[in-house]
């Protein structure tokens, strides 16, 4: 089994490094650092507890298909992901237009133009007992800015890990 190791940089609990084999890739991590008591719009990365890659998705319009062992589902215009709490569709991926709050997953950012769903709060997993929604690990923006509690990296950073990195990845993020 393969794990990458997400510690914060010293000095900026938003930013962190990923290590992987003898690589150290820089990340954006959650506004509001990493966290072992995660909750539905705290702005933190879940800490302490590993998480798996369930799948991926990408923007056909923009992006390569990644090289993976990972399953990859192009987005489409109707995409969007479920965030509220007491819909019964919280926290999966829901037909656009929706009426509950939502995220679009076409956004008119890169952020999603590649991204792995992780297994954090899944009810497909049983997780559901954590507190928050969706955590992905994404494409980041300029510098490395503070995510919603997502984990993201530089594209030709991501291409290298999806072709590391298999459902039996394990992420752990430390505090």
């Amino acid at each position: 089994m393969r794990t990458l190791r997400v510690q914060r940089q010293p000095g900026d609990s938003c930013k962190g490094i990923i290590v992987a084999q003898n690589r150290i890739i820089p990340c954006a991590l959650g506004r509001s650092g990493p966290s072992v008591f995660k909750r539905e719009g705290d702005g933190a990365t879940p800490a302490h507890r590993p998480l798996r890659p369930i799948s991926g998705f990408f923007r056909s319009d923009r992006v390569q298909r990644p090289k993976s062992t990972l399953s990859f589902e192009a987005l489409m215009p109707n995409d969007g992901w479920c965030d509220a709490p007491t819909h019964p569709n919280y926290n999966m991926p829901v037909d656009l237009p929706f009426g509950a709050s939502h995220e679009k997953m076409m956004r008119d950012d890169k952020l999603y133009d590649i991204g792995i769903i992780l297994d954090w709060n899944m009810p497909v997993t049983g997780r559901k007992r954590f507190g928050g929604s969706a955590i992905f690990f994404h494409l980041c923006r300029t510098g490395y800015k503070p995510t919603e509690g997502c984990i993201a990296v530089e594209e030709a950073d991501m291409r290298w890990l999806l072709q590391y990195m298999t459902i039996d990845t394990t992420i752990m993020v430390c505090r």
